[in-house]
């Protein structure tokens, strides 16, 4: 029986030392006012080169990162996969948006496309539309495309040129790549892309996955008219469902900017939405593949359970379950002890580039009801249950 409270298997992974480790970084960051004055601190030191690895390696980093490189992460893409936990690795340097910084972070990206090919421990290439691009040609080309110049419409050109790289290396690699949702007044120009790339790519299987953050209450139509043109076209279509990660800028900025809130009323309209896209999905799984990214115990329950009721085989191809490296291992490890497909997102970056990330994380952990609390009540179980029984070391 599927049981997320099954400490020994969820820290199976970890030595006695790492579990210690975890407990004392998720015991720091559940005080809000410390993470907001670690982000301080840290934008300062970004700003004036400040070294701040000594710092961060050994805690936030350490929980949270794979590696700098895409061939520092292979130690945790084979530890995880000992335990039946693939990964998904997300070059998560934030550089500015120049077209150097663009640049860059498309080529690794297409590193990381490379890397995936043939590789049955990686399960999905991810990227983050923004970072191919600038944020104010991506919410121009969304909400206010009559505005656009002819430099706009180049620039805007190009972008859609490095997208379709992307996808289009993913599918010469047979490697299925996420496109990461992002901010509300981007998402339209990023769901035209994608549609356009599944439309292309996703004849036979999904290779291209867009990403439906459930908090919008305009999802779920979204979600039946991909369903809708994947019939009439012809195709599968890839989608990643999360609950979504703006919801305070979302709403400050449609009050300030006098249009409706794309937000949910609360949050459980948005638990309604999200379990209802992924019915809905598997009840259409001959045209769907879906990737489940939560760390809601709940909905990982009802999805285990529908695939049984379903008789969808536990480790079939087109169902993956998904969390974040550092986080929620009661539920990955678990799943996959169970057999259902699991994959880790393994971010990776130098320790400078990936920070904004990080303090994401903390500020997350903290923010989320019951996301620390939780954490922390399984490693204490889980250190509790081994001094009781004194279980031989060795990793």
């Amino acid at each position: 029986m599927l049981d997320f409270n099954n400490t020994e298997i969820a820290f199976s992974s970890k030595s006695r030392g790492e579990l210690q480790n975890a407990y004392w970084l998720f015991n720091t960051i559940k005080y809000p006012w410390l993470v907001k004055c670690a982000k301080v601190a840290t934008s300062i030191a970004l700003k004036i080169h400040f070294p701040l690895a000594w710092a961060v390696k050994p805690t936030l980093y350490k929980q949270f990162v794979g590696g700098e490189t895409l061939q520092d992460c292979s130690a945790a893409i084979n530890h995880l996969m000992k335990y039946n936990v693939k990964s998904t690795l997300d070059y998560s340097a934030e550089s500015e948006q120049t077209p150097e910084g663009i640049q860059a972070t498309f080529e690794e990206t297409l590193r990381s496309i490379d890397f995936a090919k043939g590789n049955t421990n990686l399960a999905y290439a991810v990227f983050k539309p923004s970072t191919i691009t600038t944020d104010e040609l991506l919410a121009k080309a969304s909400e206010k495309r009559e505005e656009l110049t002819i430099d706009d419409v180049r620039h805007f050109r190009e972008f859609r040129e490095r997208f379709m790289a992307l996808c289009q290396r993913a599918y010469d690699n047979d490697v299925r790549i996420l496109v990461d949702a992002e901010d509300y007044c981007f998402q339209d120009a990023i769901d035209a892309l994608t549609d356009e790339a599944m439309r292309k790519f996703n004849k036979k299987r999904a290779i291209v996955f867009a990403t439906l953050q459930m908090y919008r209450h305009d999802r779920m139509p979204y979600l039946r008219r991909i369903y809708d043109d994947a019939v009439a076209k012809g195709y599968i279509a890839g989608v990643k469902f999360v609950r979504g990660a703006y919801m305070e800028a979302e709403r400050a900025r449609a009050a300030a900017l006098d249009y409706p809130d794309p937000i949910c009323k609360d949050k459980q309209a948005t638990d309604e939405n999200y379990d209802a896209a992924v019915r809905f999905t598997m009840d259409h799984l001959d045209r769907f593949e879906m990737f489940m990214g939560t760390h809601n115990e709940e909905s990982n329950y009802k999805l285990a359970k529908l695939m049984d009721e379903k008789g969808i085989a536990r480790d079939d191809s087109r169902v993956f379950f998904a969390q974040l490296l550092g986080m929620s291992d009661n539920i990955s490890f678990n799943l996959a002890h169970a057999g259902y497909n699991v994959t880790k997102y393994v971010p990776y970056a130098s320790v400078r580039d990936v920070l904004p990330y990080l303090i994401r994380r903390a500020e997350e952990n903290t923010s989320v009801a019951g996301q620390t609390s939780r954490e922390l009540r399984m490693l204490e179980m889980e250190m509790t249950r081994r001094k009781e029984h004194k279980p031989a070391e060795g990793r």
